[in-house]
């Protein structure tokens, strides 16, 4: 693990892996870069990998306010280690992030976008417009187990079974410990329309993947992303959920990269 600093001077820590033409991995909501150290392994047989943890989480430092253009500035850090420019992944709410990111200029030479979660009408509820803030004021009331409960209930939608089980999994305390960044991702989101204008920016060659195995609302909307971009294409990896497996994920990715 190594350390770069961003433009407002917070330190961002990534991890470097193998060698080739360069991949930045973006990861999503309530993780850190922990969730794609897999992915970055088997990535890293081909390509060096820069799998690093947003503002906020794991290793990295962090700013009082947030600004979506601060992980822009974080971005550009990584892409300056990665010689200027590189492919970039994201993923989920990550996903949204790379995607806002390559429409801002930055120096992507291809950009690949596992299920960004952007809701269709009439295709399933979308979560208040004030998720960001209902998120601000459970932390600041140190109610970090309630953020991290609502993220996954009510954002999520996984049922009341599974968040019980969370609460009382070894690995429920490192969800308390980022549930700040919650609202980071849920700011990204805005109101979980699908951003056309902004879409519309990403001349790249992009790649939105779903699984085939994930809700009618998700194919729905990453089928939409795609429309919008001027350079796009889908891809369903079959079996699949959300939560990919990284040895399918990984040769889709090498081959849109080569």
């Amino acid at each position: 693990m190594e350390k770069v600093t961003s433009a407002d001077g917070t330190p961002i820590a990534y991890d470097r892996l193998g060698d080739g033409s360069p991949v930045i991995l973006v990861c999503g909501g309530s993780v850190d870069r922990m969730s794609n150290a897999s992915l970055a392994a088997l990535l890293a047989e081909n390509h060096t990998v820069y799998n690093y943890d947003r503002r906020g989480r794991g290793d990295s430092g962090d700013a009082e306010v947030y600004a979506i253009e601060r992980e822009f500035e974080d971005l550009d850090a990584i892409f300056a280690l990665a010689g200027g420019s590189a492919h970039l992944y994201g993923t989920s709410s990550g996903a949204a992030l790379a995607l806002l990111a390559t429409a801002s200029g930055r120096p992507v030479n291809r950009l690949a976008l596992w299920e960004p979660p952007y809701i269709l009408e009439g295709t399933r509820q979308r979560p208040p417009a004030n998720t960001a803030d209902i998120y601000r004021e459970f932390v600041a009331a140190g109610r970090r187990d309630k953020a991290a409960e609502y993220f996954m209930a009510e954002v999520v939608g996984l049922p009341a079974e599974f968040v019980a089980m969370a609460k009382e999994s070894p690995w429920w305390p490192d969800q308390e410990a980022i549930a700040h960044t919650l609202a980071y991702d849920a700011t990204i989101m805005a109101d979980y329309e699908v951003p056309t204008d902004a879409i519309a920016k990403v001349t790249v060659p992009t790649q939105v993947l779903s699984g085939g195995a994930s809700d009618d609302w998700m194919l729905k909307s990453n089928q939409a992303v795609v429309e919008a971009l001027p350079n796009g294409s889908h891809r369903v990896l079959p079996e699949q959920q959300h939560n990919v497996d990284a040895a399918v994920l990984a040769p889709a990715l090498k081959e849109f990269y080569r």
